[in-house]
């Protein structure tokens, strides 16, 4: 039943692994190694040449890692993943795979102010440009690309905009020309199938809500196994072309025999190994028994923002609430067709003092948690525009959907009366 079972719930606890041959083991073991004793001099040099897959070197794989990446590609319904060591590396890496100096890649505006400046600030001093358009038109997709378009990029329930992307909409555009959409569904895990919709890849920081208990850095690219590399040879130039590091090798072809899965090998045995952004394997265990509950914490943290969005839309000192729930016209649309099973524990707002309510209403939280952190099993509170946006400017704050006054609060797990009494004394203080 665990490997044909399509229900999160089992996949959850079953997927990519049963017990340990040797030792029985139920719960994953923590291979806490550099190196693999090869068996022979002919393993070893097919190792090296891809001839074979198995374990090199934990840099680039390690079999508590490839436990978490097999039940990640199965909770999201893929066909392979990379386990890297933070969000940050994974959605640098998604992009990096596919894009080089004097390629573009099309990005949503709507994203978490770290992606935000990797994009516009770091990759562009790689010479890697990033065009950034507004989603509320998916033709913005198509009007920004050109022959060097390498992918198009956007976020699933943007982190603080909380507006649901078009997914099938800038998909199809992409798809037609060759551009995979990449989807950092980080908000989103469960309540989102980006690849039902059309979507190549998908980016997590498993830091988040994958994890769930604010113990563990970490991030993952997930290849849907849904997207052709070789169609259009041109406009992916580094999976069809011969690639030096690897005495020509064209992936596309390299891997036919696998599938579509050309991605997601490159940015493993190219990108990994060279750039070596490694999750420990002591993370990766932390986050497989993150992974465990998740179906349980996700619908439960859905409960309690509900219940959160209820309370702020009935205090006369909130101005305005943002959360998927509340969308209108096209985003409410949107958000009907791509949420299942709730809309997420992210809620916004805006008090009517401000900013300099919106920072009194922090000081006086007691049971929330002021971090720089989503989907942990506490509750979260913060300030973006002074904290994970300030190196943005003013006007790309507001573009990303962060006013002065906005306050993002991350729902826990804990009792709603504690968290609704907790807002109810916050809210007085600030007022």
């Amino acid at each position: 039943m665990a490997l044909t079972s399509k229900h999160p719930e089992t996949l959850a606890l079953h997927a990519g692994w049963r017990a340990d041959a040797t030792t029985g083991s139920v719960a994953v073991p923590i291979h806490q190694t550099t190196s693999y004793q090869f068996h022979s001099p002919e393993h070893a040099a097919n190792l090296f040449a891809l001839k074979e897959f198995g374990n090199i070197y934990t840099r680039i794989m390690n079999p508590t890692t490839d436990v978490l990446e097999q039940r990640l590609a199965a909770l999201e319904g893929g066909v392979a993943a990379l386990a890297v060591a933070s969000g940050q590396a994974a959605s640098a890496f998604s992009v990096q795979n596919l894009a080089r100096a004097g390629d573009n890649i099309v990005a949503s505006t709507d994203l978490y102010g770290g992606t935000w400046n990797l994009f516009a600030n770091t990759l562009k001093d790689q010479g890697l440009e990033v065009r950034f358009v507004d989603p509320a038109d998916p033709h913005a997709f198509a009007n920004a690309t050109d022959d060097r378009t390498r992918a198009y990029y956007a976020e699933t329930l943007p982190n603080p905009k909380l507006r649901l992307f078009p997914i099938e909409e800038v998909a199809e555009i992409g798809r037609k020309q060759g551009i995979p959409l990449i989807m950092d569904n980080t908000a989103a895990p469960l309540l989102v199938r980006p690849f039902e919709h059309g979507a190549a890849v998908v980016v997590y920081s498993t830091t988040k809500y994958i994890g769930g208990h604010g113990t563990s850095i970490g991030g993952a690219i997930i290849d849907g196994g849904n997207f052709d590399w070789s169609a259009h040879p041109q406009r992916q130039p580094l999976l069809n072309t011969p690639d030096n590091s690897y005495h020509g090798a064209i992936w596309t072809e390299a891997v036919k025999p696998l599938g579509p899965i050309a991605y997601i090998i490159r940015a493993r045995v190219v990108l990994l190994r060279d750039l070596g952004a490694a999750l420990s394997p002591f993370n990766a265990f932390q986050i497989i028994q993150g992974i465990e509950t998740l179906p349980l914490r996700i619908a439960r943290h859905s409960e309690n923002a509900a219940a959160v969005v209820k309370f702020l839309s009935q205090r006369k000192d909130v101005v305005k609430v943002i959360h998927p729930s509340l969308a209108e016209g096209i985003d409410k649309e949107r958000a009907q067709k791509y949420l299942r099973g709730g809309a997420g524990g992210l809620v916004g707002f805006e008090l009517a003092g401000g900013a300099e309510a919106g920072k009194h209403f922090i000081s006086g939280l007691e049971l929330f948690y002021h971090v720089a952190n989503i989907g942990d099993a506490r509750s979260l509170a913060i300030h973006p525009a002074s904290t994970t946006h300030s190196q943005l400017s003013a006007e790309d704050q507001l573009a990303t959907g962060v006013s002065p006054g906005y306050v993002r609060l991350s729902i826990g797990l804990e009792h709603i009366d504690d968290i609704l009494a907790d807002l109810a004394q916050a809210l007085d203080k600030a007022g």
